[in-house]
């Protein structure tokens, strides 16, 4: 699990679809590379090596600035966010594993594969649509902004594994869950007998 949050130099994100989060290890060797600092830790969670016991961080900022792109990925998570998990021909509500890309213009009719001729469609209604023309999605494809797609986001669910980070990734608190990641698997073993 992605335990350590990442902080541009600005103290935003770097990412917030995903957010931006490494494995503790990755996170440790930045920290010995002199790449980020560390502005929050696990207050129970320790590493150690021969010679060194330091807690896992939390969160870190990078002591550089890392301009964001201001374009936006073209992936099947982005696309999904743009149409807010929705079939745009049923208009039903699904996870991301149950929606397929379907393009309006289908590609054995010269469609391409581009924002503006791909949208989301659960399987009945891709299978269905097949490769017909005369069949149209509710609402039609087009480019989001990063803007539009960094507001959808932080308006769903998201699950972070320390309190500590809800300060810093800008989500309404009451839509942010902590799990805790499983530290260490000895004390746990050692809780239970």
């Amino acid at each position: 699990m992605n335990a350590t949050l990442v902080l541009n130099a600005d103290y935003s994100p770097l990412g917030v679809a995903p957010l931006s989060a490494l494995n503790w290890k990755e996170a440790i060797k930045l920290i010995y590379l002199s790449q980020v600092d560390v502005i929050e830790q696990y207050s129970d969670w320790f590493v150690h090596s021969p010679s060194v016991t330091m807690q896992v961080p939390s969160v870190v900022v990078s002591k550089t600035y890392v301009k964001s792109s201001r374009s936006v990925k073209f992936n099947k998570q982005n696309l999904c966010i743009r149409d807010n998990y929705t079939c745009q021909y049923c208009n039903q509500i699904f996870d991301i594993k149950s929606l397929t890309i379907e393009h309006v213009i289908p590609r054995c009719h010269g469609g391409k594969t581009t924002w503006t001729n791909v949208t989301m469609a659960c399987s009945r209604c891709n299978t269905r649509k097949g490769h017909r023309l005369d069949v149209h999605p509710q609402r039609l494809p087009y480019k989001p902004s990063i803007g539009e797609i960094i507001s959808k986001v932080k308006k769903q669910p998201v699950i972070v594994p320390n309190s500590n980070w809800i300060p810093y990734i800008g989500w309404s608190p009451s839509l942010v869950s902590v799990r805790e990641p499983y530290k260490n698997i000895d004390k746990v073993v050692e809780r239970q007998t």
